[in-house]
């Protein structure tokens, strides 16, 4: 059985729209950057974290994801507050950024640790429509505070890579690389 180590319901709901059967157990890790890592190491880091922290039966394989917007080289997490959000709206906007997702895949025949890369392309943003958005609450839990799959949908000029990636989860990713750690547990 696959046991996703988070209660995102992005994360939840592209497993379960691949079709991919899944149970949830929540962890909590830090979430402190080391001094000089990279966006692609930290979030790798995160997502092993997540995975050793959680408990698994034999046979289980335990899945867990870290994402994070990057621009400029600094990185953008899921904002404290709303004059937050509305800063990193505001370094988005009319720019280019990439989402990071780092991935761990546990199982009793050892782990696998990914990374996807995804460009994302903002329109110009007014303030009016920082505001607007900051006030549906949308951007409050969301990496860079926007949700490509909601209302900011509208500010994405276009994407380089996995969709998916950018909502949460890189499927593709995470498909095969369960494929090849599911096959090297049957040798």
């Amino acid at each position: 059985m696959l046991i996703l180590a988070s209660q995102s319901p992005r994360r939840k709901q592209i497993l379960a729209q691949a079709g991919i059967r899944f149970r949830t157990r929540a962890v909590e890790v830090e979430e402190q950057r080391l001094a000089n890592e990279d966006a692609r190491a930290y979030v790798q880091r995160l997502a092993c974290a997540k995975a050793q922290a959680v408990s698994a039966a034999a046979g289980d394989v335990v899945l867990a994801a870290d994402t994070v917007v990057v621009v400029d080289d600094q990185i953008l997490g899921k904002p404290a507050n709303a004059s937050e959000a509305a800063q990193m709206l505001r370094r988005l906007s009319g720019r280019e950024h990439l989402v990071i997702t780092g991935i761990c895949l546990k199982s009793g025949g050892g782990t696998m640790v990914d990374a996807e890369t995804t460009r994302v392309h903002f329109v110009p943003l007014s303030d009016a429509e920082i505001e607007t958005y900051v006030a549906s609450g949308e951007p409050m839990d969301k990496a860079g505070a926007y949700a490509i799959q909601g209302l900011a949908s509208r500010f994405i000029q276009r994407i380089e890579g996995c969709y998916f990636n950018v909502v949460g989860l890189p499927i593709a990713l995470v498909h095969r690389r369960l494929k090849e750690m599911l096959g090297s547990c049957q040798d």
